[in-house]
């Protein structure tokens, strides 16, 4: 491909399309269906697996950062497809009621390898879009957010043909390997005779105003305000990593069908792809401050709302909560991409996001908790009450965030 201007946005539809294919571990409350109906693993169980798969995601994140410098691109894009989609394989020739082999091949492969694409695509892409940051990444996350929508409801149809679901996590290991590892045909940096444009200057007058430098990561996480940003993105990101751990079955204690939960699911997805991309041009727009205020502000709101439908057992309200968490998870990662380059710069930008990444992982743990708060308490309340309270403090911490 000639390496020019004109061709980011070519590179970024093929990123997006990449990405829908690696968003699939977000499809996991469709996913872990079979494995409860054959395998009678338990809801703990299959919750600690999803927070697995957010731990080696976010290590998969920082391992991309160090393969790139010694590999380059494209050579990691195709060990991350391939490893994923083995992942996916092997997954289906589960036969043991022990979990630690989907622990192994679904949490520890299949994470991972979409963990180093997310960063590798990201940050590749990223790089041609200074001008216009927010929306580059929020584009690529919409596709990541969209997997659940599109491949997810495909995998809940094909687990009812006479693929299985065993045939069923072949196909879909197959196309990710095959899908991820293709796009690196695409996804380059580009060169040096590329001139691209210049970043645009802040329109709000509600953005704050500090010295633009390059942070190494080492240096990053040396600042107070990384920590605090930290934090608030752990706290505004467990809201929606719970439910999405969690969305069917929370559907279905409402009064929802099988068939209705599974769709709200994908809704979940769609409103997550969606809040993405708003997320990154609201960025764009508006600023680093509104726009993370904005963000957290409809956490709160979608806690609120969730919180209230399984109070009074009200399917419409929960339909409309689940559409609300889906855009404030959406805007979380969104968030975090466009932050960590406002904040700490370009130049270590992958090694940066990397690091920033792991508030996925803290969050799943919350999302653990919550799924063990539903099973001791036998209901959503409490745990939506936990979450509640955890976007409230969010809120505390972001107001704090002024300058790196």
């Amino acid at each position: 491909m000639k390496n020019t201007v004109e061709n980011r946005v070519r590179m970024l539809i093929v990123g997006v399309f990449t990405m829908l294919f690696a968003g699939i571990i977000y499809a996991w409350s469709i996913l872990k269906v079979p494995f409860a109906q054959e395998l009678s693993y338990t809801p703990s169980t299959l919750a600690l697996n999803f927070t697995l798969t957010m731990c080696f995601f976010c290590i998969g994140g920082l391992l991309s950062s160090v393969l790139v410098k010694k590999f380059t691109t494209k050579p990691v894009i195709v060990f991350s497809g391939v490893l994923a989609g083995l992942g996916f394989v092997n997954t289906s020739l589960l036969s043991s009621t022990a979990p630690a082999l989907l622990y192994l091949t679904y949490a520890f492969m299949a994470g991972l390898g979409i963990g180093v694409a997310y960063i590798v695509i990201i940050s590749t892409v990223n790089v041609w879009f200074p001008d216009k940051r927010g929306l580059s990444s929020g584009a690529l996350m919409m596709g990541f957010g969209a997997s659940s929508l599109v491949l997810g409801n495909l995998a809940a149809s094909l687990f009812e043909s006479s693929l299985g679901w065993r045939g069923t996590y072949i196909v879909l290991g197959i196309a990710i390997a095959a899908v991820i590892s293709l796009s690196a045909i695409f996804i380059e940096k580009p060169d040096a005779t590329v001139t691209l444009p210049a970043p645009k200057k802040a329109a709000s007058k509600r953005e704050e105003r500090f010295e633009a430098r390059d942070y190494t990561s080492g240096e990053m996480i040396k600042r107070f305000t990384f920590w605090r940003a930290f934090l608030f993105l752990v706290f505004n990101t467990a809201v929606g990593s719970a439910v999405i751990s969690f969305a069917r079955d929370l559907a279905l204690s409402v009064g929802a069908t099988a068939a209705l939960a599974t769709t709200l699911v994908g809704v979940l997805a769609m409103f997550n792809g969606l809040g993405r991309i708003l997320t990154g041009i609201v960025f764009d727009k508006m600023g680093r401050r509104f726009t993370m205020l904005l963000a957290n502000l409809l956490t709160i709101v979608a806690a609120g709302m969730t919180l209230l439908a399984v109070n009074i057992h009200s399917l419409v309200l929960c339909i409309v909560g689940l559409c609300l968490t889906g855009m404030s998870y959406g805007a979380s990662p969104t968030v975090a991409s466009a932050f960590t380059s406002a904040f700490y710069g370009t130049k270590h930008f992958a090694s940066n996001l990397g690091v920033v990444n792991f508030n996925l992982m803290a969050a799943s743990f919350i999302a653990t908790a919550c799924s063990s708060l539903q099973v001791s308490t036998g209901g959503y309340i409490a745990p939506f009450v936990l979450l509640l309270s955890l976007s409230g403090v969010a809120l505390i911490l972001n107001l704090s965030i002024k300058k790196p």
